[in-house]
């Protein structure tokens, strides 16, 4: 039977240990990130894939680094067949890279070789992809650079936003993987080289990713709103307050005001002027301090005195 270690921390890697562990593949251990502070109250929650992993009765190992620790130890002397790894959070060590016989997997969420790092969706949505997709790779010293094993595509619809589409590539991934692995097993799999040409690059979301420049044209800005939803969130900055926009929709509604502007208040949405003829049309935000809220909520309450002609920064 298949020696198996998985790596992987998020929801998104939920699926792909739930299908290799009723494939039967043999999973000497999982690996995931620590537990961590959640919430206003702090409470120490731990990883969804340690939370399954303890559903299935498996041995769980939490390294807050791996490179050079007492658990690379003990993964490197269990001598698996195969590593997988899916959205795990962590660079595996070269020594560990050439401990499987059969390599180090990954599940990855982007068509390669576009988007290789930490924020591949996030950064398909904001630059409005029309499709995305996962990959199978093997693992090299190199981040995201090993060769190709299996890929299927995803459209990105205008509905979609970065959570979504988060639940649909998991959903997609695991398949691909259940059907890709018993190739792998077997040392039948495709190798396709990643053409460097293509590269392009998805960091982590950075703080100024987040802030919403309203001299941006209106598509821009509803990609960069839908793609930082549900997490980390776009924000914008009103009365020296920061304002967080979680959900817009495109909006026809043109005056030559300047960017910024709030030129419409409605019922449930705040039409705001962007840099070129398609408005946005605020319809969930949060102000600093307050709860998330619809808009409709906000304009009866705390947003009684937001009036149109009104600028955010």
């Amino acid at each position: 039977m298949t020696k198996i270690v998985f790596m992987g921390t998020p929801d998104f890697s939920v699926p792909v240990l739930t299908m290799l562990h009723n494939e039967g593949y043999d999973i000497a251990a999982v690996v995931t990130q620590p537990d961590r502070p959640v919430g206003r109250k702090r409470v120490l929650t731990p990883p969804p894939v340690k939370v399954e992993a303890d559903r299935l009765g498996l041995t769980v190992l939490q390294p807050e680094k791996l490179r050079n620790s007492a658990e690379l130890t003990e993964l490197k002397n269990m001598n698996p067949d195969l590593i997988v790894t899916a959205a795990y959070g962590q660079i595996l060590p070269k020594d560990l890279l050439d401990v499987p016989r059969l390599g180090c997997i990954n599940v990855h969420a982007s068509l390669l070789p576009k988007y290789r790092g930490g924020a591949p969706i996030h950064q398909a949505v904001m630059d409005g992809e029309a499709e995305t997709g996962v990959t199978i790779m093997y693992m090299v010293e190199k981040l995201d650079a090993g060769d190709i094993i299996s890929q299927v595509r995803i459209p990105i619809l205008e509905e979609d936003n970065t959570g979504t589409l988060f639940e649909k590539l998991s959903v997609a991934g695991t398949q691909l993987l259940k059907e890709t692995l018993p190739s792998i097993v077997s040392n039948t799999n495709d190798r396709i080289p990643q053409d460097e040409k293509y590269v392009t690059f998805a960091g982590n979301i950075t703080r100024e990713q987040e802030r919403i420049d309203w001299t941006r044209g209106g598509n821009d800005l509803f990609n960069q709103v839908r793609g930082l939803y549900p997490w980390p969130g776009a924000y914008s900055v009103f009365q020296d307050g920061n304002v967080k926009v979680w959900k817009a929709e495109k909006s026809d509604i043109v005056t030559d005001a300047s960017p910024g502007t709030i030129i419409k208040r409605l019922k449930d949405k705040l039409v705001v002027k962007t840099g070129d003829s398609i408005s946005i049309a605020i319809t969930e935000l949060q102000p600093a301090g307050k709860k998330r809220m619809s808009a409709e909520e906000f304009m009866n309450g705390a947003g009684a005195n937001w009036n149109e002609g009104d600028h955010f920064e």
